[in-house]
């Protein structure tokens, strides 16, 4: 029986988990390009019609056998990426058929470096998780829950060190625009000492409220993706961001036609400028494809 928490959660330093089967993959030479990828991937199921969030319900309790086919699916498009947030992951429990979601998709898609945060646990039940998959290793990560609603919380990823260090947050933000606004502007104040910043996740929000209405807004922050992420079979709302600071140079950004989840996958290439990635800096993986 997984242990349900009997007091609140603190937040505090993480451990990247090591995927040993692709060791191998880590610490590659610079190109000086970073390829980024944010995910709302459901627990694995299938959305195409908002009936299917009834008929479907129930997925959300039990396990499918159309869950694996379809994080197969997930984890080939993740394959092409160097750092991957996930949100509504489930970490194992009955309706996952007892698999770490997180862990399993980063054997799919060999990432050497994986951290599960755990935000929800309803033991046997449900797991519910964000996670981050890596092909690099991060020289810290901290587990933030967020303020508001419990259930909601933040990963926190350090790349280099010093002034030229990349800070990297994964979140999923509540729906209610009074947490949300307590959640970003706790995030403000984790990431205000750092100059390269990148903010991935399921905001809920649009992108003209985050840079214009929230505590990010004298951030400078760019959101280079604007179309619509939700609903995957019909997108009419742009809820899922990669936001990037202006010392990031943006080479490409691209919402996914992969409708393995009610929500679409956003995708971002950057540059990195020469201080973070020189031999003293960051290391970033050569070129997958």
């Amino acid at each position: 029986m997984l242990r349900r928490w009997s007091s609140p959660r603190l937040a505090g330093p993480g451990q990247a988990r090591v995927n040993p089967l692709c060791l191998d993959s880590s610490g590659l030479p610079c190109n000086g390009r970073l390829r980024l990828l944010s995910f709302n991937i459901q627990v694995g199921i299938s959305t195409e019609r908002y009936h299917h969030y009834l008929t479907r319900s129930w997925q959300h309790l039990l396990p499918h056998t159309g869950r694996a086919r379809n994080l197969q699916r997930i984890g080939d498009l993740l394959a092409n990426y160097d750092l991957v947030a996930l949100q509504e992951a489930d970490g194992g429990s009955m309706r996952s058929g007892y698999v770490n979601q997180v862990e399993h998709l980063a054997q799919l898609g060999a990432f050497p470096y994986w951290y599960q945060q755990l935000n929800r646990n309803l033991g046997r039940f449900a797991q519910h998780s964000n996670g981050v998959l890596s092909r690099l290793e991060p020289q810290g990560l901290e587990d933030h829950p967020l303020p508001g609603p419990s259930g909601r919380g933040a990963i926190l990823l350090r790349f280099g060190q010093g002034e030229n260090a990349l800070v990297v947050v994964v979140m999923h933000l509540a729906l209610g625009g009074g947490a949300r606004t307590r959640q970003l502007a706790y995030i403000r104040d984790l990431i205000g000492g750092y100059r390269h910043q990148i903010l991935m996740g399921d905001m809920n929000t649009h992108a003209s409220d985050l840079l214009e209405h929230s505590p990010l807004r004298d951030l400078g922050l760019q959101a280079p993706q604007i179309e619509a992420t939700f609903p995957s079979w019909r997108p009419q709302r742009c809820l899922d961001h990669i936001l990037l600071s202006p010392s990031l140079t943006l080479e490409r950004v691209d919402v996914l036609a992969q409708a393995t989840s009610d929500h679409l996958p956003v995708a971002v290439e950057i540059r990195l400028p020469d201080a973070l990635h020189d031999a003293d800096a960051l290391p970033v993986p050569t070129d997958r494809t």
